[in-house]
C-alpha cells in the first residue's frame, strides 16, 4: 500500500525472507513472469512540461561536478522542480536530494514557480545538515536557482553554487531520476486539492527516504545510507590526529 508501483527487482528483494518464511520457491525472474501473466507489470508515464528558463541575464556558474567523484554524504546536494497537477490546478514541486545518499533533505510545493517558494525546499535541507563539511549546491541554469533570494541563502550558508553548463538534461540526471521515481511511483492519482496533494508529497518523501530500497545504494534506503555515512565522517572528525 506504501509503494505501489515499486520495480520488481526491489520488490523481490523485500519479499524473499516473506518467501521463505511461506516456503515458497520463487527466483526473481519466476516473479517477473508471474507478474506478466497477471498484467501486474507497471508501464512508466512519460510526460513533460517546461519548468527551466535559462535564458536571461542572471549570472549563471560552472559546473563543479565534471570532474567530481561524490563520496561523502553532505558533499553535494542536487536540485530541481517538477509539475504535479491536482484537480484545481497545476503544482510545482522543488527538491533538494543528497548526491550520495539519494535523500530527500528539502521540498516545497508551491502554485508557481517563484524563486521565494523555491529557495523554502533549500532551507529546510539545510536545516536537515547533519555535517559542517564544504557542500556544492548543483542545479539547472533556471532563473530562480540564479536569482539573488536564492544565491544569497547558498551564500550565506557557505555552500558554493554549481550549474549545468548547458541544455543537456544528463548533467542534472539524479535530480531529475528523483522527480520520475516520486512521480512514477508515489504521485500517480490525481488529488482534489493542493492540500491533499501536500499531504501526500510528505507521505511519499517519507516512504521514499524510509522504507523504498534503492538498486544504487545495494538495496539500502536513503536514510540508513545517509545516518550509517554520516555517523562516520562525524567519528572520523572527531579522532585526534
Amino acid at each position: 500500500m506504501e509503494m505501489p508501483r515499486i520495480g520488481t527487482r526491489k520488490l523481490y528483494y523485500l519479499l524473499r525472507d516473506e518467501f521463505a518464511r511461506q516456503k515458497i520457491k520463487i527466483g526473481r525472474d519466476a516473479l517477473f513472469g508471474y507478474l506478466r501473466s497477471e498484467h501486474m507489470l507497471i508501464k512508466p508515464k512519460k510526460s513533460y512540461t517546461k519548468t527551466t528558463n535559462s535564458k536571461h541575464w542572471l549570472k549563471k556558474h560552472p559546473n563543479l561536478l565534471k570532474e567530481m567523484k561524490v563520496n561523502r554524504p553532505e558533499q553535494v546536494f542536487v536540485s530541481d522542480i517538477t509539475y504535479v497537477k491536482s484537480r484545481e490546478r497545476t503544482h510545482y514541486l522543488s527538491l533538494v536530494t543528497d548526491a550520495c545518499s539519494r535523500k530527500i533533505m528539502g521540498h516545497k510545493l508551491s502554485d508557481d514557480l517563484s524563486a521565494e517558494n523555491v529557495v523554502q525546499a533549500l532551507k529546510m535541507a539545510i536545516r536537515r545538515r547533519e555535517t559542517k563539511q564544504p557542500l556544492i549546491h548543483h542545479s539547472d541554469r533556471g532563473l530562480q536557482y540564479c536569482s539573488t533570494v536564492y544565491q544569497d541563502e547558498l551564500k550565506n550558508n557557505k555552500i558554493e553554487p554549481s550549474m549545468t553548463d548547458g541544455y543537456d538534461c544528463y548533467q542534472n540526471a539524479l535530480a531529475e531520476r528523483i522527480n520520475g521515481i516520486l512521480k512514477q511511483e508515489f504521485l500517480f492519482e490525481t488529488c482534489n486539492t493542493g492540500k491533499e496533494l501536500e499531504t501526500m508529497i510528505n507521505e511519499s518523501i517519507e516512504t521514499y527516504n524510509s522504507s523504498r530500497p534503492h538498486l544504487s545504494l545495494a538495496m539500502e534506503t536513503p536514510n540508513a545510507i545517509h545516518k550509517k555515512a554520516c555517523e562516520v565522517e562525524l567519528t572520523g572528525m572527531k579522532k585526534p590526529n
